[in-house]
């Protein structure tokens, strides 16, 4: 009966009570397969209102029911089209594909679907349990790659840190080498510039201070320079001397 002021027989007719406010329901949850086989239990919940009480109340049994098993088709219709993995991370694709799909078809059930909404995607016990390995597998995987990456690393720093140390003992032996070279060439400069500032007279007064000193020594050793015996050779007597030996 439509809103407004209406007129009926006594014990012909009656009147059904709808209530057209939006109202609430959450489907059981249900199995379905995806495109790889595997099976999976959809939540769902969704929100409806009565748009045709006529539809509604005498035109089917249980329009309620109609409406969940229509939004059940297309959700195993839509993951049916859908891997494990595509599935189990695309619920908000999916809403905006079920919504879609179901669009105007509840009219016949004087039902419009104002909201969808896939609560929760569970993968079967033996699912979980195979992606539970491999999620074990893969972490597993991942902490031997990082713990050989951090002994790359650390062999590497080692390495660096013993070639940094040959590189700078290497290059301070070179610079002490050459240093100690600076240093002896300097002394040799400096004796060499000390000698040709001395005069004759100072190496004549060293050879006298040096043959005093032998004088003086118990030796009978004696020390002439080269001019001196050959002056001591133009001599007479030495000569004789010489003759006398031989």
């Amino acid at each position: 009966m439509e809103a407004g002021l209406h007129f009926y027989i006594p014990f012909i007719q009656r009147i059904e009570s709808v209530e057209l406010a939006m109202h609430p329901l959450k489907l059981q949850k249900y199995s379905v397969i995806t495109q790889d086989n595997a099976d999976i239990e959809a939540s769902v919940t969704l929100n409806y209102h009565v748009t045709d009480a006529k539809k509604y109340t005498y035109e089917n049994t249980d329009s309620v029911e109609s409406m969940a098993q229509l939004v059940r088709g297309h959700l195993r219709d839509i993951i049916g089209r859908m891997d494990l993995n595509a599935a189990l991370g695309s619920t908000s694709k999916i809403n905006a594909e079920l919504a879609a799909a179901i669009g105007d078809l509840t009219n016949i059930y004087g039902i419009n679907v104002d909201r969808v909404n896939i609560d929760e995607l569970t993968p079967s016990i033996e699912i979980q349990k195979a992606m539970d390995k491999q999620l074990t597998a893969d972490r597993e995987r991942v902490a031997v790659i990082a713990k050989a990456e951090r002994e790359a690393r650390n062999i590497k720093l080692t390495t660096d840190a013993k070639n940094q140390a040959l590189v700078e003992t290497a290059q301070a032996e070179a610079e002490a080498t050459r240093m100690r070279a600076d240093a002896e060439s300097y002394r040799i400069e400096k004796i060499r510039a000390a000698l040709e500032s001395v005069s004759d007279n100072y190496f004549r007064d060293q050879s006298i201070a040096a043959f005093t000193k032998l004088a003086q020594s118990d030796t009978n050793l004696v020390v002439m320079s080269k001019d001196e015996i050959t002056d001591l050779g133009n001599i007479p007597v030495i000569d004789k001397m010489l003759d006398m030996k031989k």
